[in-house]
């Protein structure tokens, strides 16, 4: 393939075209959805390249996810007629994996060392928590390890977040300032790094050595970063060590479009962008060739309710489509219902014209799904969950009913074995498979043989006795069940057996989870009350 000897840039609209032919300075890139940012980002390298004669390797573009920035370095490649080679094309993560693989040694680490997931990372937080006295039951490793990466987000310490927080009237913030200091020492003792350590640690090792810094200052001589809107403060300090020297930055983003301020995203980085590099040029790219007129209008106007934004207004050449239609329901059950009987209608009425997966449904949380799914299964109409799993399919809520299984049929050995530990009461594997043992010598049930089950001398004494008061609790239900409406029984047992709690002791998953559960209970009332019209003469 030969390579070109220039850019045509005659396709670009005018905004898109000053982002490109930008060359030194900061500059900031407000892109709205739809708004061809890709391209901006890829078709300025390749200028920088050809119009400039910027080597590739003094470039470095960041974006979010892998598959994104394969395709930043696809369609770079295909705009030079090669692989830029040298180019660092890839995620805060892997850059900072890269850094690390050639200074960890500054650090204390060897060059070689191992970068544990989620599932690894979690593990050892627990055993961080058992070499300290920090019971695991009580305060849950999930929730341990969202504080100590909320602060490593934040480029705390854990030394810092102890003189912070040691004397805190915040019991948990108390105890993960214990945790985080073992934690951080463990993983060093086994030459290893967290994600989170992977934005962290060369944040540390510029500041710590000039030399190092200056080395890719030099090397870098420009930097464009994608989803700006979604940096965290590690990432921004990151950026702000590389960028400081020559200023030449380019950040594409949209405020409008920050939605992670959850997992540690500061909105700041992009409204204060302004301030933090002084001189730098905004560049709005308000042409959408996504969407029609209608659907714009009505973007604009709910955007425009937002607060703390840059401020821009998208436009779009392509007129016409359906008008919009704002329906006021009065419940969310009432919604889904007039969502599923307009589904059915519009497919009636165009026969060969419209197919089920011509319709698709957005909802904000995975716990407003219970009501649509209801309803579609309802008027039996197919449907499929994207990117996400059908809500009586979710953890928490087969964890729920099996407990309602149980409650109803004590025989049911598979409910019984998901729920006996959930939410864990001390009852391990060993305890539950001596308990099958135990009961088919008796040719009992799960539920009966765990009623008895202190007079089994092969059953560990404390999980017999955790056996015996599941199995009362259960049975304590069962009596009630006669005289309670499902949605009561859902509401008492969730209470009695501090469920939320559990859930919530998850970290930042927990909260969605709880959610899920509620609106399943919020399910079993509207049941009770369906079952009471059905009833009625």
């Amino acid at each position: 393939m030969s390579s070109p000897s220039s850019i045509d840039l005659e396709e670009l609209n005018p905004e898109q075209r000053q982002a490109v032919e930008h060359v030194h300075g900061p500059a900031l890139v407000l892109a709205g959805a739809g708004s061809g940012k890709t391209r901006v980002l890829t078709t300025r390298v390749a200028h920088l390249v050809l119009e400039h004669g910027v080597p590739p390797d003094r470039i470095l573009a960041v974006t979010f996810t892998n598959k994104a920035a394969g395709e930043m370095r696809e369609r770079i490649g295909g705009l030079l007629g090669g692989s830029p080679r040298g180019m660092w094309v890839g995620t805060f993560h892997a850059l900072g994996a890269r850094i690390l693989r050639r200074h960890a040694q500054r650090l204390g680490w060897t060059n070689d060392f191992s970068i544990f997931d989620a599932e690894q990372s979690l593990r050892q937080v627990k055993r961080a928590q058992v070499e300290i006295d920090v019971d695991p039951k009580k305060w849950k490793p999930k929730a341990v390890r969202s504080e100590m990466s909320a602060a490593k987000n934040h480029l705390i310490g854990p030394e810092q977040f102890v003189r912070d927080n040691e004397g805190s009237f915040d019991l948990f913030v108390r105890t993960v300032s214990r945790v985080y200091p073992v934690y951080q020492t463990q993983l060093k003792s086994q030459n290893a790094f967290d994600f989170d350590d992977l934005l962290v640690k060369p944040v540390e090792i510029f500041q710590a050595h000039p030399e190092i810094l200056a080395s890719y200052r030099d090397r870098f001589a420009f930097v464009l970063v994608d989803e700006y809107q979604d940096t965290n403060h590690a990432q921004f300090r990151f950026l702000e060590l590389l960028a400081a020297d020559h200023s030449n930055l380019m950040v594409v983003g949209d405020d409008d479009q920050s939605i992670y301020g959850w997992r540690g995203a500061d909105i700041r980085n992009i409204l204060g962008f302004e301030s933090t590099y002084e001189g730098a040029r905004v560049i709005r790219l308000e042409q959408n060739y996504r969407s029609s007129a209608v659907i714009l209008d009505a973007a604009n106007a709910v955007i425009a309710e937002n607060r703390n934004r840059k401020g821009k207004t998208l436009r779009t050449d392509r007129i016409g489509g359906e008008k919009i239609t704002r329906v006021e329901c009065f419940d969310e059950r009432d919604a889904a219902r007039w969502i599923a009987d307009e589904v059915k209608r519009r497919y009636d009425d165009g026969p060969g014209l419209h197919n089920y997966r011509d319709f698709a449904i957005l909802y904000r949380t995975n716990a407003q799904s219970r009501a649509m799914e209801d309803a579609f299964r309802q008027k039996a109409l197919p449907y499929q969950i994207v990117g996400g799993v059908r809500f009586y399919e979710r953890r928490e809520i087969q964890d729920v009913l099996a407990y309602l299984r149980l409650i109803s049929n004590p025989a049911d050995g598979d409910a019984f074995e998901r729920c006996v530990n959930t939410p864990k009461r001390g009852i391990g594997a060993t305890s539950v498979e001596r308990l099958k043992t135990f009961a088919a010598s008796r040719e009992l049930s799960l539920l009966e043989a765990a009623a008895i089950a202190p007079q089994s001398s092969e059953i560990p004494t404390g999980g017999a006795r955790q056996l015996r008061k599941f199995a009362e609790l259960i049975q304590s239900f069962s009596a009630r069940a006669a005289t309670m409406r499902v949605g009561d029984i859902l509401e008492e047992l969730i209470d009695e057996t501090d469920f939320y709690m559990a859930l919530r002791d998850e970290g930042p998953e927990g909260d969605d989870r709880v959610e899920n559960v509620k609106e399943l209970v919020a399910g079993a009332f509207e049941f009770d009350v369906d079952l009471l019209d059905e009833l009625e003469p």
